[in-house]
């Protein structure tokens, strides 16, 4: 007989004992892996690093320097409003992208990549100049990477990453309200406009030498094209943007009493544009606070008083630049500021302070988190280019600043 293919049972094999039912556990409800609101506080504390510093600096502080009505005194309540009214009325520039079809209209007019790379880098500059360092790069890194990325010329991305870097951090240093540093030291020591200008332009104009001499050197006159984008402007929004910016910076300027910017400004971007002032740099605002806490308490410490005040007298330049390595140009610029009336030198130093290490400028890391966003992996390799280009600027700017203060 055929086999029928059915395995049997061998008559002698023992038989399986019957399976007994086990009952049906049901797991305890576990708590999620990533709680979203925790995932949420990480990434803002990991974006906003310096004001975390600053928090827990001018923490500490308060346990040598009790809390009392000198506090108050800290505060530079015009600089914080300033600085308020012009990200505010930025951030509603750039959401209407008033800055974004500027910057491609300029760009489009040059056929190379050379010169679209000089475009890119000079847009910064200017940029600097007028929206302060940190905005600038906020709104024209992304349209650096646009350029890059459509013409197939990726391999200029971490070169002019690290020039509109360069651009941002030393273009804002002519004017008052370019830099944070500027606007606070501007305020402090109460500095005439002239004056100003004439303490800064030697630097700026150097600086515009470095940075044209580099692209030049570093990036080919090869052939490019920006494709066309239909976007359009807001007449009416962009004139009336447009007008909150010239009051901003009429405030700046002292032409009109700070606080007429809080009843004018805040209002009719409410009205306007509610996501304007969502987007607004808090932490940025946050951080003058707390290290305004923590400054006027090391400036009520004799010990720490008399050692930065010995510091400052020997080179209120060196040690100011130096220190921006460490803790940042706005940081020094607030806390040096209570130890030296050599306001010239200390602009000096915490503007060309600026450039150098990763941590010498909020805008350096604004840089480094877009420029890596991008490019994942490519971290090391950026950081080693970043910090070749920007010693070298910053060895450059100093030994010329010397010279000018030994002729």
């Amino acid at each position: 007989m055929k086999n029928s293919g059915r395995k049997t049972a061998h008559p002698y094999a023992p038989r399986r004992a019957a399976a007994v039912p086990v009952p049906v556990r049901h797991p305890l409800p576990r708590a999620p892996l990533s709680d979203p609101f925790l995932s949420r506080v990480r990434r803002f504390l990991s974006k906003n690093v310096v004001m975390v510093i600053a928090f827990f600096a001018a923490l500490l502080t308060t346990l040598v320097v009790p809390i009392d009505r000198a506090y108050l005194g800290y505060f530079d309540f015009k600089t914080l409003t300033c600085l308020f009214c012009v990200l505010a009325v930025v951030c509603a520039l750039k959401n209407i992208n008033f800055f974004y079809l500027l910057a491609r209209k300029v760009v489009r007019v040059f056929k190379n990549a050379r010169m679209s790379v000089l475009a890119l880098v000079y847009i910064t500059f200017l940029g600097s100049m007028l929206i302060a360092n940190d905005m600038a790069l906020l709104t024209f890194l992304p349209l650096g990477y646009l350029v890059l990325s459509t013409t197939g010329k990726e391999k200029y991305m971490a070169f002019t990453f690290i020039m509109q870097n360069i651009a941002a951090n030393l273009g804002g240093m002519l004017t008052p309200f370019g830099n944070p540093q500027n606007l606070y030291l501007y305020s402090h020591f109460n500095i005439p406009d002239v004056e100003f200008l004439s303490i800064m332009a030697p630097p700026f104009l150097l600086s515009v030498v470095l940075i044209t001499v580099c692209c030049c050197l570093f990036v080919k006159p090869e052939a490019l094209e920006i494709g066309d984008e239909a976007l359009r402007l807001d007449p009416k929004r962009t004139a009336l943007y447009l007008g909150l910016f010239a009051l901003a910076i009429a405030i700046v300027f002292r032409g009109i009493p700070y606080w007429i910017g809080l009843l004018v400004i805040p209002p009719v971007l409410l009205l306007t544009d509610r996501k304007a002032l969502k987007m607004v740099d808090y932490p940025l605002l946050l951080t003058f606070v707390f290290f305004f806490v923590f400054s006027g308490n090391m400036a009520r410490i004799g010990a720490v008083r008399d050692f930065f005040s010995a510091l400052m007298s020997k080179s209120t330049l060196l040690f100011s630049a130096l220190s921006c390595q460490f803790i940042s140009n706005v940081p020094s610029a607030i806390l040096l500021s209570q130890f030296t009336g050599n306001y010239a030198e200390l602009l000096w130093g915490v503007n060309v302070g600026g450039v150098g290490s990763l941590i010498a400028s909020l805008a350096s890391l604004i840089t480094f988190r877009e420029y890596v966003r991008h490019n994942p992996g490519k971290a090391g390799a950026y950081i080693g280019e970043f910090s070749a280009f920007n010693f070298t600027f910053l060895f450059l700017l100093l030994g010329f600043l010397f010279l000018i203060k030994l002729i």
